[in-house]
């Protein structure tokens, strides 16, 4: 039985659900690979957490030993940290590693990869697009990681130009391995999304805190502050300042267009509720209940329109890397040094 070293650097709800979900694997009775899991993190009691859920088999504080000699490495770090660590184990991962980025944005990623990594590392883009079970908790920390976060979900990859074509089955293996459906995207659309889907609720919560805090009757008013008020401005306390600034700032262009929309939007709602016209908000609010609940509904089926375009594999979970080896990538994951020959 092959085992693969797998590290992961951020030991949030994503980081540790990730280590969670290949142990579950690596317990299966057919599983054809165990997985040996380093995981690190900044801050030692997510460590520890990770640790003594057995997400990990190993943790350390140093993202040099995380990433250092692995075959994959996931990042699922918080945002401002990012950058930072491509700089930190670009000379670190050695040839044939493949690191997949769950990072809310990938073209700034893919630049950071092309300038740190080494020739012979790849990385992948990932969006985890979680279980539909959990669509609607909110929740982002290292206590409710769970095994089963991308189970009937969707894994969007997004692969580095450079990166080839064995890395790139590899790591949408590991996604059917962990329960989700691969999903090929390009980086430049997947962060047009972003700004509509992590952007615009992250802007829009800011704003509206900040609006209300500088209101005269705020003193007040705060003392209503109800679960439809937290779900609103949940960012402020979910994510760090830095990494709210960087997710809107390194999309900069894509949020101001959605923020825009969304100004035109808000001022046609302005105008019906000042004119008291019933009929148009009925209209309004029925057109907009009608397509949620269909979203919705998709959403947990997993029923999309899937013609993308996407090449058609023939790996799954259970033949996981099988056609891998005796490829480029899997004889250097061996150290074959006559994978080049």
């Amino acid at each position: 039985m092959n085992t693969i070293n797998v590290g992961i650097l951020g030991l949030g709800r994503i980081g540790t659900s990730f280590g969670l979900a290949l142990r579950r694997y690596s317990a299966r009775k057919d599983a054809r690979q165990q997985f040996n899991v380093t995981g690190y993190d900044a801050l030692e009691a997510r460590g520890t957490a990770a640790r003594n859920r057995s997400a990990v088999d190993h943790v350390t504080r140093s993202m040099f030993d995380a990433a250092g000699n692995k075959d994959i490495v996931i990042l699922a770090l918080p945002y401002r940290e990012v950058a930072a660590a491509y700089r930190a184990i670009g000379k670190e991962v050695r040839d044939g590693t493949v690191i997949l980025d769950a990072s809310p944005l990938k073209l700034p990623s893919e630049a950071w990869a092309s300038k740190h990594l080494q020739p012979e590392a790849y990385a992948i883009g990932i969006t985890p697009v979680v279980n539909p079970a959990y669509l609607f908790d909110g929740l982002d920390d290292t206590e409710h990681a769970v095994a089963d976060l991308f189970d009937n979900g969707h894994m969007l990859l997004m692969p580095h130009p450079k990166a080839p074509k064995d890395a790139v089955e590899l790591a949408a293996d590991l996604a059917e391995l962990i329960g989700a459906k691969p999903h090929f995207a390009d980086a430049a659309e997947h962060d047009v999304w972003a700004a509509s889907t992590e952007g615009l609720p992250a802007a829009l919560g800011v704003a509206a805190f900040a609006t209300l805090t500088r209101r005269d009757d705020w003193d007040d008013a705060r003392r209503a502050g109800n679960p439809a008020f937290g779900r609103l401005t949940h960012h402020l306390t979910d994510a760090h300042p830095d990494d709210l600034r960087d997710l809107l700032l390194n999309n900069r262009e894509n949020v101001a267009r959605q923020i825009d929309a969304t100004i035109e939007t808000l001022t046609t709602l302005r105008t019906i509720l000042a004119q008291n016209d019933q009929a148009a908000l009925e209209g309004l609010l029925i057109d907009a209940a009608q397509t949620y609940q269909l979203w919705v509904m998709r959403r947990q089926k997993g029923d999309w329109d899937e013609k993308s375009g996407a090449p058609k594999r023939e790996s799954s979970a259970d033949i996981f890397m099988s056609g891998l080896f005796g490829t480029a990538v899997s004889k250097r994951l061996r150290g074959d040094k006559k994978s080049d020959e």
